[in-house]
């Protein structure tokens, strides 16, 4: 069993003064826990959102303390923006120590991104792929990765990515897109190691918190009962952000992955985790990057394959 790893409380995380760091999905959940305890430990941190107005609201109530927050627009599940969102970056010279791939729509029902993809795959996967290769130039330390225990019952098709032939099951499509989540974190690792780049690609799962995430399966029974069992047994929103917290900002190893410590990674401390072994598998990894980057458009920038 993986070594537990107590995470400190956000006044106990390292100084982040001077650094950036992006956080997609930051109005809310993980994402607003996330960027708070960011902003106080000193860092600049990009509010990455869908809605500008809202992402305001949320950078108003920040405990700005050292730090400081923006607010830029990005709908991850659109490429269009993920594009415009780079070259924002780019245009204002905005480098990067840190992406954090948080924003993420679990469950929903069936629905085509602008693109035309499944819309979990579109912005569980897709987007964040796209925004992590445009983004690498830019990248000082590390991109994390933000997963979920679904990836374990997780099947990809990659000659069916998008729901096409197959009858379209919503938690499936969410668990599949998290395995995707797994991949992609272990193939971009093996990808900067290639390259000879010192950056690393890191993740975590939030385990069992309580966040919105349930609230728009479409499903009212589901969503009900999500919510309610979320607010039963969940972490608040503080502790669950833990393990990504951790990957974030402690120096540990690329492809390392982190959740909670106790009784089927529900609850607790983050601890380095396992995972599946289709989450595992090289070649499945390899197979999904080259299908990702024809479906994007989008490739490694760093050289090496």
């Amino acid at each position: 069993m993986a070594r537990r790893v107590r995470t400190p409380a956000w006044h106990q995380v390292p100084a982040q003064g001077g650094r950036c760091v992006v956080v997609t999905g930051a109005s809310g959940g993980l994402g607003l826990e996330l960027s708070r305890s960011l902003v106080r430990a000193g860092a600049h941190v990009v509010l990455a959102v869908r809605d500008p107005a809202k992402g305001e609201r949320v950078a108003a109530r920040l405990d700005a303390g050292r730090g400081s927050a923006e607010v830029r627009r990005l709908d991850v599940s659109d490429l269009g923006s993920v594009r415009r969102f780079a070259d924002g970056l780019r245009t204002d010279r905005l480098d990067v120590d840190v992406l954090v791939n948080n924003a993420g729509v679990m469950a929903v029902p069936f629905g085509r991104s602008v693109d035309g993809f499944e819309q979990q795959l579109a912005t569980n996967h897709l987007g964040h792929f796209a925004l992590a290769n445009l983004l690498l130039p830019r990248i000082r330390d590390r991109v994390v990765v933000v997963a979920s225990q679904a990836h374990r019952s997780g099947v990809l098709d990659l000659d069916d990515l998008n729901w096409s032939r197959r009858g379209y099951r919503p938690y499936a499509a969410y668990a599949a897109s998290k395995l995707a989540n797994l991949l992609f974190l272990a193939e971009l690792q093996r990808r900067l190691h290639a390259a000879g780049s010192r950056l690393r690609a890191t993740g975590a799962h939030p385990g069992n918190t309580n966040t919105q995430i349930t609230a728009n399966t479409g499903n009212g029974m589901l969503t009900r009962v999500g919510s309610f069992g979320q607010r039963l047994v969940g972490m608040p929103p503080e502790r669950g952000v833990l393990p990504l917290l951790y990957a974030a900002t402690m120096d540990v190893p690329g492809n390392s992955y982190f959740g909670p410590h106790r009784l089927r990674e529900l609850h607790g401390w983050p601890t380095g985790v396992g995972r599946s072994r289709a989450a595992s598998d090289p070649d499945l990894a390899k197979a999904l990057w080259v299908r990702s980057e024809a479906l994007t458009g989008v490739g490694f920038p760093l050289g090496g394959d």
